[in-house]
């Protein structure tokens, strides 16, 4: 990803969507994260390309252990709309159709489904050393 900014660009607040399929793990996992290191430095969006009913509560409970509360999220359809928010879009499982976007990124993730919260835990360290990664790069 090109992180070169010019001054006026530095003083802006870049927005990340964080897409999966169902917007019911990954995503909701990453957003999570994102949000809690990032405050008010960065908005988190996230949507899934096929939204499933509620996040999954593993997941949850995952956050939960960080002392992250998402418990008020509701899977949610990524849309054109939604997308054109984003300064960068990161896809968290290849090949998902999402609407065009000049900067997506695929960080390719097994699907947590039916995973317990051990399994969940490393996937959820996997993703915050990712995040903070990306945070370094998009935060002026």
């Amino acid at each position: 990803m090109n992180t070169t900014r010019n001054h006026a660009e530095a003083n802006v607040r870049r927005t990340v969507l964080f897409v999966c399929a169902h917007n019911a793990g990954r995503s909701q996992l990453a957003a999570g994260l994102a949000a809690a290191r990032a405050g008010d430095t960065v908005r988190v969006l996230s949507a899934g390309t096929n939204p499933g009913e509620r996040v999954d509560a593993t997941v949850l409970a995952s956050l939960a252990e960080l002392g992250i509360d998402r418990s008020d999220q509701v899977p949610q359809p990524v849309t054109p709309e939604l997308i054109a928010q984003a300064d960068v879009v990161i896809a968290l499982k290849p090949n998902l159709a999402l609407p065009a976007h000049p900067h997506v990124e695929t960080w390719p993730l097994p699907d947590p489904e039916g995973w317990d919260l051990e399994g969940i835990r490393s996937l959820r360290n996997h993703l915050d050393h990712r995040i903070e990664d990306l945070l370094t790069e998009i935060v002026p």
